[in-house]
C-alpha cells in the first residue's frame, strides 16, 4: 500500500502512473531513474509491500553531500503535479510466488487513487524473438482495451509497432497465438489483470540482452518521451534544414543519476598491479 512521507493524504486523481517491471537488463528501472533524475521529482511516499526483497541504501539521486545521506528503500513514489505524473520506482527483485499478490495490491491502489492511466516500462529477451519480431525496431507497445479507445489515434500517428503474439505451439501449429514476454517479469500478468479489470494501461518494452543496458534504457525512455513529451526536443536555429541539424540526440537531454557511477561496482584497486 502507499504510505506518504509526511503521513498526510495525496491526490493523484487524473495522474499518469509510470513504473518499471523488474525485467531483463533492468531496463525499465534504469529508464525510470532517468525520468526521476531529469525532472527532479521529489519523493512523496513509499509503496509498502511484502512482495519485494527488502533493501535499503543511500539516495540514488543525490546532488549534494547533504542529501546523499538520505535513505531509500525497495519501492518509492515520486510525484510532479505540474505534469500530472506519479512514478513508482522498484529497486529489488520479487520474492518467489509473490507476483500475483503484488499485482492485486498495485491495481487496488491505482483504482483507489483514481490514476488516469498506468504506463509500465519493461523489456524482453532479444534471443527469444520469433521471425516477425526480428524485423524493424526492437521497441514494442501494448494497450489494454480500456486505454486503446482513448489513445489509439495518437499511437497510430507515432507509427509504433504493437507487440506481436506468437504461436502457442511453435513448429506444430500456428493457429493459436498467445502473448509471450520472456524475461518480462510481472509484465504479462499485470497487463492481463489490467485488461480484465478495465484499467487504462500501456506497456512499453524493448528487446534486449543482459549486459551494459544503459543504451537500452535511453532507447526506452526516448520511446516514452515520443508519447508523453516529458522533455522538449528543441530545434536548432541553424539555417541548415537537415533533420540531423534540427533535432539533437534526445539522449543527451536526460540527466544521469549519481548512483549510476556504481552501476558496475567499484574499479580494481591499484594495489593489485
Amino acid at each position: 500500500m502507499f504510505v506518504p512521507c509526511d503521513g498526510g493524504g495525496l491526490d493523484f486523481e487524473g495522474f499518469t502512473l509510470l513504473m518499471p517491471a523488474v525485467s531483463v537488463g533492468n531496463v525499465g528501472q534504469l529508464a525510470v531513474d532517468l525520468v526521476i533524475s531529469t525532472l527532479r521529482m521529489p519523493k512523496v511516499g513509499y509503496f509498502y509491500t511484502d512482495c519485494l526483497v527488502p533493501m535499503v541504501g543511500n539516495n540514488p539521486y543525490a546532488t549534494t553531500k547533504e542529501n546523499s545521506m538520505e535513505l531509500s528503500i525497495n519501492a518509492e513514489v515520486y510525484s510532479l503535479p505540474s505534469k500530472k505524473l506519479v512514478v513508482l520506482q522498484i529497486r529489488s527483485p520479487f520474492i518467489k510466488n509473490k507476483y500475483r499478490p503484488f499485482c492485486q495490491t498495485l491495481l487496488s491502489w491505482v483504482e483507489s487513487s483514481k490514476c488516469a492511466r498506468v504506463i509500465l516500462l519493461s523489456s524482453s529477451h532479444a534471443y527469444q524473438r520469433d521471425d516477425e519480431q526480428l524485423l524493424g525496431t526492437p521497441l514494442r507497445y501494448l494497450l489494454t482495451p480500456a486505454l486503446e479507445k482513448t489513445v489509439e489515434g495518437h499511437i497510430q500517428e507515432l507509427k509504433w509497432k504493437e507487440m506481436e503474439k506468437v504461436a502457442a505451439y511453435p513448429g506444430i501449429s500456428d493457429a493459436e497465438k498467445v502473448l509471450h514476454i520472456p524475461g518480462g517479469g510481472i509484465t504479462k500478468l499485470l497487463f492481463t489483470e489490467s485488461c480484465s479489470k478495465g484499467i487504462h494501461m500501456a506497456v512499453l518494452l524493448k528487446f534486449c540482452s543482459e549486459g551494459d543496458n544503459i543504451p537500452d534504457a535511453f532507447g526506452l525512455v526516448n520511446y516514452l518521451n515520443e508519447w508523453l513529451q516529458l522533455i522538449k526536443i528543441r530545434r536548432n536555429s541553424s539555417t541548415d534544414a537537415s533533420p540531423e541539424r534540427e533535432i539533437p540526440d534526445p539522449s543527451s537531454l536526460w540527466k544521469i543519476p549519481s548512483s549510476w557511477r556504481l552501476l558496475f561496482g567499484n574499479g580494481l584497486p591499484p594495489a593489485l598491479f
